[in-house]
């Protein structure tokens, strides 16, 4: 259905009074230790009109990309047609499903069908007697080393937390991958017995889950973080070889591990991943092979993604990095939503053919960064309000912003890479100094175009405005993860604290973690969403925080102050009464949005879900603490909120509580993202629905029990049921709370755009 496609992901919106879990055992993990079976399920055709139906008209189509050949998966009338019938309800769907015959076979057999009147039946037909079941080419396979036991559950001192971080531990054997030989479509072959998009790998890894069924950039950074602490180093290093064999291939990593990435990366990650691994391992013979590898991704970088940036503050001249991806069509695994977006019938103006091309390459390049999508990146942030998403990704900036975090992170990359060759083992003075000197470029020209000294935060810089952006993002914590601080935080603990002010008020007014940006826009990457690699990152800027900074004070209030107060003027370019809103847990209102009462969750020395006040402890430990803890909680309520429980330690829910959130047949979701409002949330918004599974959530819970074993206590979760008695109270009916975008059905929509084809194409 076509509001699956456009729509945000609807959230489970369960809110209610608190209740504690049970603490389990005092002393003991779980003893049921068995692992879980993965089975694989494929989608069924799904059309959302009869089949006798026949297919609206198209605009013409978008030329053929270079980088991406192929007539069946990427851009070109076969996959225009074909999501256009909508078929399926995810349009990755469509380009994961290897062919049952001979390329040419499918591409006559699509021809023969009579193009002037094409049906619905005609296309679910071809589906159905051309293509085999999605992911097919991908198989589980067992851990022949895996430790249901390791070392870091002894530092977990609640025993609920230590029991669900081995069951956390033990969803890696439900993603571990390999490719199925069997089942492989040979590469390069037109008549060859079938046709795939998927990019063969050589050794294991782990994928995301849900619809991301093959291995991704970015993604595996934090995934190799909880690998390391499950002690799966064999599955880490395999991961790694994959990304090495990529880089030997085609030069660079792709976004994932299918043919329709190929024209963009991810966040750069991999020499991270690299020092991680060594650390943790002291496997240092991977780096004979990974050295000269690496060296070979950051000049893909150099040469594809940078640019000369002259400060308009100094006059200085910096070689600075953006996203930039070469395309001008829809994405094939979202090609209907690209397609709707530049075609949309109900914005007035028709884009002209050279507007779409460019808005194909804004949309792929916002994918390229990993934050698809976000005010962050849009000319117009506003635009569409809260409903309509696509006015502001008609307005997508991308191009022409350089970010701050893929910045800090390339910094990072330089870095290390310098540090490698100061190692006796692989000794090259002229390496580490060329290194070193492309990172002092980085760090001076972060510092100098993103650093705003009176705001303390750090902001992306707009070349089309020749200055610095003014959408305040969680990418702010990304210099200090990678250890680049400006002076200003350095000398003064104050301004320390100005730099985390905005998590510190979250901490106390919000039930979940850090959001994305505080802008609400119908984007994933916007509020009320929070993601898991951004609470790693905040966490990992608190504790890279210097020692003069960590003093047991913290600023506060008075009178009838709120935490917003202690946020530095304008420095996230949202006034209070225009923050999102906060349900208060067991009413049917929302928190009041200025004022002391606004800090629903602060307590004497902590927050609510952050773990316990600890005598003589630094401000900086305190929001760590908090964090941590809300984190964890975050992921274990919505987990046990989905059907999660453990045997002897953690009861199932009632399935009269488990139907709130139609997860009475379900056994537990590891979300991709969370709500900042509701702990037994799911994230909304989106081109897809909300993914369960999930390879950084895993991550970062394992890394953040083993970091913070000690601090961390077994949260209290919203009461489903109450849920349900408040929502009956209450004006709002369910079902409208959980509309997130209002969209047109996929007749009406379709419909309109006939008439808008006919009026483009005349």
């Amino acid at each position: 259905m076509l509001a699956n496609f456009l729509a945000a992901a609807l959230p489970l919106l369960l809110h209610a009074h608190v209740h504690a879990l049970p603490q389990g055992s005092p002393s003991s993990v779980p003893a049921d230790t068995s692992l879980p079976v993965v089975t694989f399920s494929t989608s069924v055709a799904s059309p959302t009109v009869p089949l006798t139906n026949t297919l609206p008209s198209q605009v013409p189509l978008p030329p053929v990309q270079a980088w991406c050949p192929s007539q069946i998966f990427c851009a070109g009338e076969l996959l225009q047609t074909v999501n256009l019938a909508q078929v399926y309800s995810d349009a990755k769907t469509v380009v994961d499903k290897p062919t049952n015959k001979p390329s040419q076979q499918v591409l006559s057999d699509f021809n023969a069908i009579d193009s002037s009147s094409t049906t619905e039946g005609d296309i679910v037909s071809f589906m159905d007697n051309d293509f085999r079941g999605e992911g097919l080419e991908l198989e589980a396979v067992a851990e022949p080393n895996f430790n249901p036991n390791p070392a870091f559950l002894s530092s977990v001192k609640d025993p609920l937390i230590r029991a669900w971080s081995q069951t956390v531990h033990t969803f890696w054997t439900q993603l571990i991958r390999n490719t199925n030989q069997s089942a492989l479509c040979p590469e390069g072959t037109e008549d060859g017995p079938c046709e795939s998009s998927l990019i063969p790998l050589n050794h294991t890894y782990v994928i995301p889950g849900g619809r991301f069924r093959e291995q991704y950039y970015w993604d595996s950074y934090w995934i190799l973080v909880g690998l390391l602490k499950s002690e799966l180093f064999d599955v880490a290093n395999a991961t790694l070889q994959n990304f090495m064999d990529e880089i030997e291939k085609f030069g660079f990593i792709p976004n994932g591990g299918r043919i329709y990435y190929l024209n963009r990366s991810q966040p750069p990650l991999f020499v991270q991943m690299l020092s991680e691994y060594t650390a943790a391992t002291n496997d240092t013979s991977i780096l004979h092979r990974a050295l000269p590898l690496a060296e070979v991704e950051m000049s893909w970088w150099s040469n594809n993604r940078s640019v000369s940036v002259t400060s308009p503050f100094t006059n200085q001249s910096y070689t600075m990095f953006h996203y930039a991806a070469n395309n001008t069509a829809p994405r094939p695994e979202s090609y209907l939503e690209d397609y709707m977006t530049a075609n949309d019938p109900t914005l007035t103006t028709p884009l002209t053919e050279d507007q779409r091309s460019d808005l194909y390459s804004e949309l792929a390049s916002g994918a390229e960064t990993g934050w698809d999508y976000s005010s962050r990146w849009a000319a117009q942030p506003f635009a569409g309000g809260t409903n309509d998403t696509n006015p502001l990704l008609r307005s997508l900036n991308v191009r022409n912003l350089i970010p701050v975090c893929l910045n800090s992170m390339l910094y990072n990359a330089h870095i290390k890479l310098s540090d490698f060759y100061n190692n006796p083992e692989f000794k090259n003075s002229t390496a580490n100094a060329q290194h070193n000197e492309i990172a002092t470029n980085i760090r001076n020209g972060i510092l100098d175009l993103m650093w705003d000294s009176s705001k303390l935060a750090f902001y992306d810089f707009n070349l089309t405005a020749n200055g610095r952006s003014g959408i305040f993002t969680a990418a702010t914590f990304y210099p200090l993860w990678n250890n680049i601080f400006p002076d200003e935080i350095l000398n003064s603990t104050e301004n320390a604290f100005g730099f985390f002010s905005a998590l510190n008020m979250v901490l106390n007014r919000y039930n979940g973690t850090f959001p994305a940006t505080f802008l609400e826009t119908g984007q994933q990457w916007d509020a009320p969403n929070a993601w898991p690699p951004h609470q790693y990152i905040a966490l990992q800027a608190l504790a890279a925080l210097p020692s003069n900074i960590k003093i047991p004070t913290l600023s506060s209030l008075t009178g009838s102050q709120s935490t917003f107060d202690l946020i530095p003027s304008g420095q996230i370019g949202v006034s209070e009464d225009a923050l999102p809103g906060q349900k208060i847990i067991g009413t049917s209102g929302n928190a009041t949005k200025s004022g002391s009462a606004a800090d629903i969750n602060m307590l004497n020395g902590t927050v609510v879900n952050g773990g316990n006040a600890t005598s003589g402890e630094s401000w900086v430990f305190t929001l760590e603490r908090e964090l941590a803890n809300r984190y964890i909680a975050s992921a274990l309520c919505s987990w046990h909120a989905t059907g999660g429980s453990i045997p002897g330690v953690l009861p199932r829910l009632s399935d009269q509580e488990l139907n709130v959130t139609q997860s009475a047949n379900n056994t537990g979701n590891m979300f991709e993202k969370f709500s900042i409002s509701d702990i037994d949330s799911a994230g909304s918004g989106g081109e897809y629905t909300v993914q369960a599974g999930f390879g950084w959530t895993n991550g970062v819970a394992l890394w953040a029990a083993s970091q913070y074993g000690d601090v961390l206590v077994a949260p209290n979760c919203p009461d489903l049921l109450a849920q349900v008695a408040q929502t009956s109270t209450s004006s709002t009916s369910t079902n409208a709370a959980l509309s997130v975008q209002a969209v047109p059905s996929a007749t009406t929509w379709l419909g309109m755009l006939v008439v808008a084809a006919l009026t483009i194409i005349v």
